[in-house]
């Protein structure tokens, strides 16, 4: 069974940095796709960064927004840099088998999804 568990989220002033781990287990390949997506309140749920472990390639909305591996752990982490108060949202990690350059950020393309992690910026 495949699981995805997101940590590391919490309360931070605006202006810091916070990094988000997503710890997978259960997939049978090691060539799967780590997609980053996050919901406010009210809002509609939003892509922001993605990691490519079958070759390493990334991509993010913003250059705040920065993934990176840890093959031997599992985890792939989201590192957000100069959080402002609209970041806060749930954050979530999802899987995928495989996503393209310009589609990446469709969330139907994510087969598996974590529980989510809080992250609130204070002004």
């Amino acid at each position: 069974e495949v699981q995805l568990v997101e940590s590391g989220g919490g309360l931070v002033q605006a202006g810091g940095s916070l990094r988000l781990s997503c710890a997978a287990s259960g997939f049978v390949s090691e060539d799967y796709v780590i997609g980053w997506f996050r919901q406010a309140p009210g809002k509609e749920r939003e892509a922001v960064a993605c990691f490519d472990r079958s070759d390493g390639r990334t991509y993010s909305v913003e250059g705040r927004f920065t993934t990176s591996s840890d093959n031997a752990k599992n985890t792939v982490y989201l590192q957000i840099d100069s959080l402002q108060p609209k970041d806060t949202a749930v954050y979530y990690c999802a899987a995928a088998n495989w996503v393209t350059e310009t589609g990446w950020s469709w969330a139907f393309k994510y087969d598996y999804w974590g529980q989510g992690t809080q992250v609130t910026v204070s002004s």
